[in-house]
């Protein structure tokens, strides 16, 4: 008996200590809990940088583009996920989602018990909150430091964020195979479409996937994705989401299978694109993992019609067989907003941009700034000077220049600066050139906005300093847009994933030009068109005038090894350069009119829907016709006649004939009254 009393004694004392012991570990436990609880508050929410691809959108908003390595990653709300898609997850991934903290301990215990009754792994218990966890902050690593890690940020996310913010986490993260991140990735992938219109049997194919994309994918094997959705088709059922006849509707609904993405990343205009990027880098200086996978929002000016037709064109007019090269750009004058741009022939063989980086001689294009800077000083559209071959010397040791027009035609005698404009004459350029000061032009070219240095020669007049396309283009849009800076605009708008706008382009208008004198010079470009002021060559736009049918206003030009287009209307300006990248000569006839064949095509049907506008003339300006042999006034006994743009003060008051005249003409009355008109210091000084 006393026997028994000792052992009830000293079993009590064991138990006594088993619940002493007990309590200190519950206590303990309590402690360390609410020490890490404290300290996750601590912390505070956890960040949910996710990477995602970066888009790019043209004008009208549409994808031309996007960043990813070789993943896809795109983030949208639960709201435009579609509700199936949302059920399906939670209903076979964790269906107590709602209603644990993170830790399905239930779960976790019969998988213990599931893993020890078959001495292996066999059976997961992760909640999408340490799934999503895993996803943002940690390796996939089975370590039981990464475990711990993984219960830690499960912890932070359940204290700090909604059940739904999780579960949008975790749908926007999850791979489901073939490079694509996220439920929006993947529905774009598998189906075409956006995640928001997946239909039942669409969802719960795709929410079969991640637990084994190489196994369940229906690209790697149908008949596993289908038992796959069979079984998510069934927990459905069990979990009250759907109907029985819902999940038989659904299994045998034929899927169509995409298994692409909609987004080429440089098919759309990969010049262009590249460019974006470098401003995104070297003049927003955004680091490269930013501009990669900071899942930016890049808006961009790029029309997506007007970027084909420049394509189609240049494919359709250069020989397939010719190595000739393009740098060609399309402007909005009233913006700057680059609306087209082709940096060669084929991008995959050569990504250099002929458009910005090459730098070439642009011939007489430069012409048109030269003849802006002599309005100012002075000069007027019918200005003479003698068109003759001529042989220029200088004081200062310089060797002699003779400047040669095409094909060494000259008038041998007077021409108009708008006449010398029209036929590309060298010899009057270089005279206006060395009398405004070979200082002059460089200061002009400046004003116009070119970037690479002009140098102080005779002939800079004929444009053998290098320029870039893109300049050029730039330099003709403040003819266009009257007189207004403007500069290159590739980018309109930048937002972060979350609709944060991180750059906005702001409109800047500054007055850089004479209103007056811009008009005059856009009236002078369209010239290049106009037979009306043939002389002793054909106009330079002669070959493709008869495929006009609207206002242009523009300027060839060519060297030895560069033929340029450049020509706009007010709505539109585009540049065209073609030549070879080494600069060897142009010597076959056919590879010399390509720019101009590029250009008009390009201008034709890009602006085929809209409305025909001409420049209008401004308040100081007036219009008056002239014989375009003479420079003078017209009557009805000149050959031919132009009307013509003048400044109220530079108005011609010469005729071009000594007619009579009635009081009602326009025609000088007598001989006596036009000799009135010239002035007393040429009758008294004849020569």
């Amino acid at each position: 008996m006393e026997v028994i009393v000792n052992k009830l004694k000293n079993s009590g004392k064991y138990l006594r200590l088993f619940i002493i012991l007990g309590l200190l570990f519950m206590i303990t436990a309590s402690i360390i809990f609410i020490g890490i609880y404290v300290y996750a508050r601590t912390l505070g929410p956890p960040p949910l940088a996710v990477s995602q691809s970066t888009i790019y959108y043209s004008d009208n908003g549409s994808i031309i583009g996007e960043t990813s390595n070789g993943q896809k990653r795109y983030w949208v709300s639960i709201d435009d996920i579609s509700p199936y898609l949302v059920d399906a997850t939670v209903s076979i991934e964790d269906k107590n989602f709602y209603s644990h903290h993170g830790f399905d301990y239930k779960r976790i215990g019969g998988a213990i018990l599931a893993d020890i009754k078959a001495m292996a792994k066999v059976q997961g218990a992760s909640t999408i909150t340490q799934q999503y966890a895993r996803n943002l902050f940690l390796e996939h690593e089975k370590t039981w430091t990464r475990k711990i890690a993984e219960a830690f940020y499960t912890l932070r996310l359940e204290i700090f964020y909604t059940k739904d913010e999780i579960l949008e986490g975790y749908l926007n993260t999850i791979y489901y195979g073939h490079g694509a991140y996220g439920a929006e990735a993947a529905s774009q992938y598998y189906f075409g479409k956006e995640a928001s219109e997946l239909t039942l049997a669409e969802a719960t194919m795709l929410a079969g996937i991640p637990k084994g994309p190489s196994l369940y994918s229906p690209f790697a094997s149908m008949e596993n994705a289908k038992k796959r959705q069979g079984i998510i088709l069934n927990s459905l059922i069990e979990n009250d989401y759907i109907t029985v006849e819902d999940k038989t509707i659904a299994f045998n609904e034929e899927l169509s299978l995409v298994g692409k993405f909609p987004n080429a990343s440089m098919e759309t205009a990969p010049y262009f694109q590249d460019a974006v990027k470098n401003i995104l880098k070297n003049q927003l200086h955004l680091d490269d993992k930013t501009i990669e996978l900071g899942g930016l929002r890049v808006y961009t000016t790029l029309n997506t019609e007007q970027q084909k037709i420049a394509e189609e064109t240049i494919s359709h007019t250069i020989d397939k067989d010719s190595d000739i090269q393009i740098g060609f750009v399309a402007m909005d004058p009233s913006t700057g907003f680059v609306k087209a741009m082709v940096g060669g022939r084929d991008y995959e063989q050569s990504p250099f941009n002929r458009a910005i980086q090459a730098t070439r001689q642009p011939g007489s294009t430069i012409k048109p700034l030269l003849y802006y800077a002599a309005l100012e000083h002075g000069f007027t559209p019918v200005t003479m000077m003698s068109s003759e071959k001529t042989t220029f010397r200088f004081d200062d040791g310089r060797d002699p220049y003779t400047p040669h027009n095409f094909n060494n035609k000259y008038a041998d005698g007077n021409i108009t600066m708008a006449q010398a404009l029209a036929v590309s004459d060298n010899v009057y350029a270089v005279k206006t050139h060395l009398f405004l000061g070979q200082d002059t032009l460089v200061k002009t070219g400046e004003k116009f906005g070119l970037t690479t240095d002009l140098q102080e020669v005779p002939s800079l007049a004929l444009g053998t300093s290098n320029v870039r396309v893109i300049d050029m283009a730039n330099a003709y849009s403040m003819f266009a847009n009257g007189g207004n800076s403007v500069s290159p605009v590739f980018i309109t708008k930048i937002e972060t994933n979350d609709g944060q706008i991180l750059y906005e382009q702001k409109a800047k208008k500054e007055k850089v030009l004479d209103t007056d004198l811009t008009f005059v010079m856009n009236q002078m470009m369209t010239g290049m068109f106009d037979p009306n002021l043939n002389g002793y060559a054909s106009v330079t736009g002669s070959t493709v005038k008869n495929e006009i049918t609207r206002i242009y206003a523009g300027k060839s030009g060519s060297t030895e090894s560069d033929s340029w287009m450049i020509g706009y209307t007010p709505q539109l300006v585009s540049a065209v350069w073609t030549g070879y990248d080494q600069g060897e000569p142009i010597t076959l006839t056919a590879d010399k009119t390509y720019a101009k064949k590029v250009w008009v095509q390009f201008m034709e049907q890009s602006l085929k829907e809209e409305p025909i506008k001409g420049f209008i003339p401004t308040k100081g300006t007036v219009g008056v016709y002239i014989d375009p042999k003479s420079g003078k006034l017209a009557t009805d006994a000149c050959e031919t006649k132009r009307m013509m743009y003048f400044t109220k003060e530079t108005v011609p008051t010469e005729y071009c004939a000594d007619l009579p005249k009635d009081d009602s003409s326009d025609k000088p009355a007598n001989n006596e009254k036009t000799k009135e008109k010239v002035p007393w210091y040429k009758r008294i000084l004849p020569w």
